[in-house]
């Protein structure tokens, strides 16, 4: 009686990459063409990109019904970090 030959080892995998603060999540999202127009119109208005715009959105539904975990980091801001301000002249300057 022949012993059974033992499974072959599985092939290494590579460690999960962990997402850090600056990863983020790529979804693809259909939209109808009007419904985008008037999200890509509404974000610009208030200086966001539509990217951004959906997930504020995203995030106020979320929070408002109460789903938002709490663990959820705030969204980045984007644009030039804000700055030191050096002495600022006066109005005889």
């Amino acid at each position: 009686m022949t012993e059974p030959e033992p499974a072959p080892p599985e092939p290494a995998r590579a460690p999960e990459p962990r997402r850090g603060p600056q990863q983020r999540k790529q979804v693809l999202l259909r939209l109808d063409p009007q419904v985008y127009e008037a999200l890509a119109r509404w974000a610009g208005e208030e200086l966001r990109s539509a990217n951004a715009q959906i997930e504020f959105l995203l995030r106020r539904a979320l929070s408002e019904a109460g789903r938002l975990p709490g663990t959820t980091a705030p969204i980045p801001r984007r644009g030039r970090p804000p700055g030191r301000r050096g002495p600022q002249p006066g109005p005889g300057d």
